[in-house]
């Protein structure tokens, strides 16, 4: 295990941003992680967590230890129970679900990131989220050394949230995860765009990689890859709102796009509100919001994490002032 000095982030962040860590250091198994937090010379330094670097946007140099979790494996335990490592690829590990004829993670393909991050905000896509195939994580506790194991009901999941984005924030390592796959389970198409590219193929009966491939081709259809320009993915969460709320944006905007949620409250798309409120391919310099999708935001080379970071909250004073909804980041913003 080597530790660097004044280490280039580039390469772990998918924003593609410049920025350098004090120390840097790859993990690649348990006794990496043991050895590394109970060194003495880094106890008292900030920690920065990375996996796929999906999810953050660096606006400074970081002074402090980045640590890159980089623990790998896949262990099928038999009837569709499969343990996988923080550090596995999360869409890798999607293909390879479907490779072994399991099924129940196909709505998910693509999204970027490790396997690490998915439980930390329940991941979802296409109306399935990662908690309905969860059964439980193992994770790393910082200050006292020992792997604690956490059920569904302990990681306290909801939309895009679960209890190691709150209570439990920098106080827990996530090194696997198990989840519950199926064979020959039920496929879900029934998300509007996932059925119009089915029936384009002329496919009724869709198998889950026939599902996994019109998904794929819808998120690239729509979505900037990172290796061409830097991007998170989407930076907001989709504001859930009241039934009252709802209907003031109806009277303002009659084709207000909208889905019902669990708790009686209405879902209304994060990229409908700012598109509406002109930022769709809106560019400033090297760096706006995407031409195909407002939700996200864009690094076309060279941009500073801190400009992007004001963009952000650019439009959520726009969207808070045109609709009276505030956007919340899905994105870490690290300073």
């Amino acid at each position: 295990m080597q530790i660097h000095k004044n280490h280039p982030l580039k390469d772990y962040n998918t924003f593609g941003v410049e920025a350098k860590a004090d120390f840097f250091v790859d993990v690649k198994s348990i006794s990496d992680l043991k050895n590394i937090l109970s060194d003495s010379k880094f106890k008292s330094l900030p920690k920065l967590l990375l996996g796929g670097g999906s999810n953050i946007l660096l606006c400074s140099d970081f002074k402090g230890l980045a640590i890159h979790i980089d623990l790998r494996g896949i262990v099928d335990l038999g009837n569709g129970l499969i343990s996988v490592q923080a550090g596995e690829n999360w869409h890798d590990f999607v293909m390879w679900s479907l490779d072994q004829d399991f099924n129940g993670i196909e709505n998910l393909s693509l999204i970027p990131g490790n396997v690490g991050a998915a439980p930390m905000q329940n991941i979802g896509a296409y109306g399935v989220e990662l908690k309905e195939v969860f059964v439980e994580l193992e994770a790393y506790h910082i200050a006292s050394g020992d792997i604690h194991i956490f059920s569904k009901e302990a990681c306290s999941f909801g939309y895009r949230e679960s209890i190691f984005k709150n209570t439990h924030q920098g106080k827990y390592i996530i090194v696997s995860v198990t989840l519950q796959l199926q064979t020959n389970g039920a496929v879900n198409y029934s998300y509007g765009a996932i059925s119009d590219v089915l029936s384009q193929k002329g496919i009724e009966n869709p198998t889950p990689k026939q599902v996994s491939e019109a998904i794929i081709s819808i998120r690239q259809s729509k979505l900037p890859d990172p290796n061409e320009i830097g991007n998170s993915g989407s930076f907001f969460k989709n504001p859930v709102i009241s039934n009252s709320d709802f209907e003031r944006i109806k009277k303002q905007s009659a084709d207000v796009p909208f889905y019902p949620s669990s708790d009686g409250q209405v879902k209304i798309p994060a990229a409908w509100l700012i598109e509406k409120a002109g930022w769709k391919g809106k560019r400033v310099g090297n760096y706006g919001v995407h031409e195909k999708q407002a939700l996200v935001l864009v690094n076309y080379g060279g941009a500073k994490g801190e400009d992007i970071y004001k963009l952000a909250q650019e439009i959520q004073s726009s969207v808070k002032e045109k609709f009276g909804v505030y956007l919340q980041m899905e994105v870490n913003i690290i300073h």
